[in-house]
């Protein structure tokens, strides 16, 4: 709230950083993070997620969130999203493909996720959106990560270089890279345009 009166919506906005479910952006960060710590994935014995109410209950208690067969289920699915972070260290659009969410070694490693409920991330839910990563190793020790406000939450906000990232990796594939900077152009001067005219026309698929 200012002067001029109460802070604009806009600024609460959180923007999915991964192409999950927005409940399982912790979750992935969480796993990236462990991933970096986990030299062979044969050593991991178990993987324990902690989370709130709302994404056991959204994406992490049905039995089919355990063997996906659709790229609806997959991304919506907190043990395949946790468990596909841990084993290929990366969340795009290549994961959520059929020969990846249906490949048998997946699943094999999906039957050592558990899902549990933690009171503590349910009670300061939804002004965050927290997950706890579990891994256990051979070896007895246990690798551990929490995060409340994933990349791309309001509280912790995304840099302009870092949109621009998401934005190209999603599009430039089916526009090309030049007209996507086209338009991420227009759109960092969207606050100095007079209309609205040239972003309709620059994200006109009709247009050539």
């Amino acid at each position: 709230k200012s002067e001029h009166g109460p802070a604009a919506m806009i600024l609460k906005t959180s923007i999915k950083y991964w192409p999950a479910e927005y409940h399982s952006q912790s979750a992935i960060e969480a796993a990236l993070f462990l991933r970096k710590e986990i030299a062979d994935l044969a050593r991991v014995k178990s993987v324990t997620i902690e989370s709130h109410d709302a994404a056991v209950e959204i994406i992490g208690s049905e039995p089919e969130k355990w063997k996906p067969n659709t790229r609806e289920t997959a991304d919506h699915s907190l043990p395949y999203i946790t468990a596909i972070a841990l084993i290929d260290g990366d969340v795009t659009n290549k994961q959520f493909e059929p020969e990846r969410f249906a490949d048998p070694q997946v699943w094999r490693f999906l039957e050592t996720v558990k899902v549990k409920r933690n009171a503590e991330l349910s009670a300061i839910y939804p002004d965050a959106v927290a997950n706890i990563v579990h891994v256990d190793l051979d070896d007895g020790r246990q690798l551990t990560r929490r995060v409340d406000y994933p990349l791309g939450h309001a509280k912790n906000r995304l840099k302009d270089s870092e949109v621009e990232k998401k934005f190209f990796a999603l599009v430039s594939p089916t526009i090309g890279q030049e007209r996507a900077r086209g338009i991420v152009d227009l759109v960092w001067k969207l606050d100095e345009a007079k209309n609205v005219d040239g972003l309709i026309k620059a994200v006109d698929m009709k247009q050539k």
